[in-house]
């Protein structure tokens, strides 16, 4: 399995794939520091899943995901965000989105998010 993990905070990236560890320790990771990176890497190599930040510079989360989708409509992607707007929220999940967390997660969120997931 191959997990893309894009934030601008490379802290934040790490704490991610620390707790994605814990129930895919076999997974491949990936990280990008924004969307426009992320984008690239998707399109190489189609991840099983995308963990996406919304703020970010150069390519933002929304614009990232827009695209992921256009090119997978299937695409496994979860937004981790500090913004936790309904608004923002539920344009997410319009554009494809499979569920959105907010930040910091634990490791309970992670487990159940995994488990939603399909494959």
């Amino acid at each position: 399995m191959k997990i893309l993990v894009v934030d601008d905070s490379k802290l934040a990236r790490l704490s991610l794939i620390k707790t994605l560890k814990e129930f895919e320790p076999s997974a491949e990771f990936f990280e990008a520091e924004n969307g426009l990176i992320a984008l690239e890497q998707y399109a190489e190599s189609s991840h099983s899943i995308v963990f996406l930040d919304l703020t970010m510079p150069v390519m933002d989360g929304y614009e990232a995901l827009a695209k992921i989708i256009a090119i997978n409509p299937k695409a496994q992607v979860i937004v981790v965000t500090a913004d936790i707007q309904t608004q923002a929220q539920a344009q997410v999940i319009a554009l494809g989105a499979k569920a959105v967390i907010p930040k910091p997660i634990s490791s309970e969120k992670m487990q159940n998010i995994l488990q939603q997931l399909v494959f």
